[in-house]
C-alpha cells in the first residue's frame, strides 16, 4: 500500500479546504473581540450573528436557541448538568442509555454522586432501545431523557421521532447527542420534539474546538461557567469567532452534499462487504439488522482476531481505523457499546473494528483496504 488510507472519520475529520479559507480572515484581518464596540468588534459580531442564523435555520430553530460551545463534550455536559440543576426541585430522575458517549455517561455518574437517580436503558443486538422500556422507566420525578441520535461506534440510529413523541406527551425535557448524525442526517428539532441537541464541528470537516448546544426557548438552563455575558449569559467567555465561521462553512458544504455522501458511503459499505464475502473470511457486521444506521460508520467483527492485533496490523499496512475499545499495552477494556449489545462473553467485543468514511475516501481506497484487511485477518487467524 503506497499512501495511508484514513478510515477513522467518526473520530475526527480533516478540515475542508474551503472551511480553512473561510476561517483565515477571522484570524488575521477580522480579529476583533465580538464584545468590542469598534469596527473590528462589529465585524466579528456580524460573522457570529450570520453563523447563528444559518445554523438555526438548518434545524428549524430560532437564532437565540443556539449556544456556541467548544464541542460535543461541553455541549453534553452543559445540557445534562444545566437541566439537572435547573429542575432539581421538580425531580432528580434522568433517563439515558447504556450505549451513550462517555461525555454523557461520565456526566451521569457525576450526577449520581450528587444524589440524582439515573436509569440506563438496555439495547438489543442491533443497538436499539425498547420504547416500552422507555415508557416504563418514566416517573413523576423524571426531568430529562438523553438519548443519542446515532451511535458513534456501531452507527445505530435510534427512533428519535417516536422517542420525542413519548417524552413530549409526559412534559419531560428531551436531549439528544447528535454529534455523529449532524451533517449526514436531516434534523428538524420541532418535528422530532427535541428540546436540546449537542453538535461538534470537527465531525463534519470543520475545525476542532467549536460546536453548539441547541436549547429550545422556554427551557431553563443553569450555566456551568461564569464571567462575561456572552451567549445570552449562558456560556461566558470570548467567542471563538474563526471556529464559528468554520462551523458555518462546514455545515454549508455538508448540507449541499448530504444526499451524495449518503449514497457514496453506502457504496463503500457494500463494496467492503462484497470483498469479505468473495474472499471467504468469517465476519459479522455489528448493528446490521438495525432499522436505521449511519451511512459512514461500519463496525465489523472478524472471528478469530483480537482488537489490539488488528489495529496494530492495520496501522502497519497504512490503514487508519479504530475500535470502541480503549487499548493499552497488554490489556483491552471492552467497548461498553458492544457489551451492551452482545454481552460481556461475546467474542465480538474483542474482535470488532470500526471503519468510518468521509472526505477524501474513494471507492478504490475502500477496495484496496478491504483486500488488505482480508490478508491481515487470514494471517491472524492462522496463528
Amino acid at each position: 500500500m503506497q499512501q495511508p488510507i484514513y478510515l477513522d472519520h467518526a473520530a475526527t475529520t480533516p478540515t475542508h479546504p474551503e472551511v480553512v479559507a473561510a476561517m483565515i480572515p477571522y484570524m488575521t484581518e477580522n480579529f476583533g473581540n465580538p464584545s468590542s464596540v469598534h469596527v473590528y468588534g462589529r465585524r466579528s459580531r456580524h460573522a457570529i450573528d450570520e453563523a447563528r442564523s444559518f445554523i438555526a435555520k438548518t434545524i428549524g430553530a430560532h437564532e437565540n436557541e443556539i449556544i456556541f460551545t467548544s464541542g460535543g463534550t461541553e455541549s453534553d455536559n452543559m445540557a445534562l448538568q444545566g437541566i439537572a440543576k435547573a429542575y432539581s426541585e421538580k425531580g432528580k430522575h434522568i433517563i439515558t442509555t447504556s450505549i451513550e458517549h462517555h461525555a454523557i455517561l461520565h456526566t451521569c455518574q457525576q450526577l449520581e454522586n450528587e444524589g440524582y437517580e439515573i436509569t440506563y436503558l438496555d439495547v438489543n443486538e442491533s443497538g436499539e432501545i425498547d420504547l416500552d422500556q422507555l415508557r416504563a422507566a418514566i416517573k413523576d420525578t423524571t426531568i430529562l431523557v438523553s438519548i443519542m441520535f446515532g451511535n458513534n461506534e456501531v452507527g445505530t440510529i435510534q427512533p428519535i421521532k417516536e422517542i420525542g413523541d413519548i417524552i413530549s406527551s409526559h412534559n419531560i425535557i428531551f436531549h439528544t447527542d447528535a454529534v455523529q448524525a449532524f451533517g449526514i442526517q436531516s434534523i428538524d428539532v420541532n418535528k422530532l420534539h427535541i428540546d436540546l441537541m449537542s453538535v461538534s464541528a470537527h465531525k463534519i470537516n470543520g475545525p476542532k474546538g467549536i460546536g453548539f448546544l441547541y436549547v429550545r426557548n422556554g427551557i431553563k438552563l443553569i450555566p456551568r461557567q461564569f464571567g462575561g455575558e456572552q451567549e445570552r449569559k449562558r456560556r461566558a467567555g470570548t467567542e471563538n469567532v474563526a471556529g464559528i465561521v468554520g462551523l458555518k462553512a462546514a455545515l454549508t458544504i455538508s448540507q449541499q452534499q448530504m444526499e451524495e455522501k449518503v449514497e457514496l458511503y453506502n457504496q463503500f459499505k457494500q463494496r467492503m462487504t462484497e470483498v469479505f464475502q468473495q474472499e471467504n473470511i468469517e465476519f459479522s457486521i455489528n448493528a446490521n439488522e438495525a432499522k436505521a444506521v449511519l451511512p459512514h460508520v461500519f463496525n465489523v467483527a472478524f472471528k478469530g482476531t483480537n482488537v489490539e492485533s488488528m489495529l496494530v496490523n492495520l496501522d502497519l499496512a497504512g490503514i487508519a481505523a479504530s475500535s470502541g475499545s480503549a487499548c493499552t499495552a497488554g490489556s483491552v477494556d471492552p467497548s461498553h457499546v458492544l457489551v451492551a449489545m452482545f454481552g460481556r462473553d461475546s467474542e465480538r467485543i474483542v474482535s470488532s473494528i470500526r471503519f468510518s468514511f468521509g472526505l477524501g475516501n474513494t471507492l478504490e481506497q475502500i477496495e484496496e483496504s478491504a483486500y488488505e484487511i482480508v490478508k491481515i485477518v487470514r494471517r491472524l487467524v492462522s496463528k
